[in-house]
Order: C-alpha cells, then sequence, then structure tokens
C-alpha cells in the first residue's frame, strides 16, 4: 500500500470510518502483531495487547502527524501499550544484581540455526521484566536510562535484566543446538 494511500485511509480513520480503521487494521496487522508477540507470554496475551494497542491508535489518530511515519508511530504505540500490560498483569518482579561477566564463547553458539519462530518461543520463555528490557534494549533499541524511566526501575535494574536476558537466550539456544546434532 502506497503512502498516499495510507494517507488517505488516516484521514478517514479521523472521520471515524470503520471500513478505513478495519484496512489499517489488516494493513498493519502482521507488523503489529510482532511486536506484541515479542513482550507477550504467548499468542493470546499478544492477541489482548494488540487489540488494545490498535484502540489506541485509532482514539489517538487526530494526534499523528505525518512528519513521521505511521508504521513507526503505530509501533511505539504498540510498545507502550505491551508496556502497560506488563505494568497491570505483573504485581512483582524480583530483580537480582548479577555479575555482569559473560562466560559463554561465541564460538559456543556461533553454528546454531534457529527460525525467527523458534527464537520468538525463546524469547516469550523469559521472565516478564527479563523479556520487557531485551525487546526494549535489544530490538527496539532503548537506552537503559530511558527504560528505567519508562518502567520505573533504577538503570542498575534494566542492565541486570539485559544481561539475565542473554544468558538465558545463550542457554536456550545452546540447549536447542546440542538437541540437532
Amino acid at each position: 500500500m502506497s503512502t498516499s494511500e495510507i494517507g488517505q485511509l488516516i484521514n478517514e480513520c479521523r472521520r471515524k470510518n470503520r471500513s478505513a480503521q478495519k484496512m489499517i487494521y489488516q494493513t498493519f496487522y502482521g507488523f503489529a502483531m510482532g511486536i506484541c508477540l515479542r513482550y507477550a507470554n504467548n499468542r493470546y496475551d499478544a492477541a489482548e495487547i494488540l487489540n488494545k494497542g490498535f484502540l489506541k491508535v485509532f482514539t489517538s489518530i487526530k494526534r499523528y502527524h505525518r512528519r513521521d511515519s505511521f508504521k513507526t508511530w503505530l509501533g511505539k504505540i504498540m510498545v507502550i501499550t505491551s508496556i502497560g500490560y506488563y505494568r497491570s498483569n505483573i504485581k512483582t518482579e524480583s530483580f537480582d544484581n548479577l555479575d555482569t561477566t559473560d562466560y559463554t564463547t561465541k564460538e559456543e553458539y556461533a553454528n546454531t540455526k534457529l527460525s525467527y519462530d523458534d527464537l520468538l518461543v525463546k524469547v516469550q520463555e523469559l521472565s516478564p521484566g527479563c523479556r520487557i528490557v531485551f525487546n526494549l534494549y535489544a530490538i527496539d533499541g532503548y537506552s537503559h536510562e530511558q527504560i528505567s524511566k519508562m518502567l520505573n526501575i533504577n538503570i542498575k535494574t534494566s542492565e541486570s535484566n539485559l544481561f539475565k536476558a542473554r544468558m538465558k537466550l545463550k542457554e536456550m539456544i545452546l540447549k536447542a543446538n546440542k538437541k540437532t546434532k
């Protein structure tokens, strides 16, 4: 779909045109679901986050400015919605300060071949706190300072959770690699 067609749909969505909203939903479903799956525990939670996210998109579409990419704007809303879902569904998360030395060598997991879906499942197996920080930092490019403000945690906690997420993912990847040999 071209940029001008998306622009026309956005204008129609601002007028609360249901068929335009449906077209936006269908056009960006895969992109948005991909984001939600990275943050959610499972497909059911991801679908719930996705629907809440699209509701936010359609209720706040008047605030969208064309100088930004619509896809980027929508993606940010999905990330923020995922974090909100995390906050409302996770009462407490234990955060341990860990030694951040990486004892795994690159050679041990360099030859591992994992599909995107397999990797997504492994990310979903991380604890919620680690999964959120991993996605925000490694996938979405936020800094630890930004993450600490978004999640209302200190920077060291963000760094620790990223470390734990990476170590757990490496462990799961190595385990998967041993099963395929």
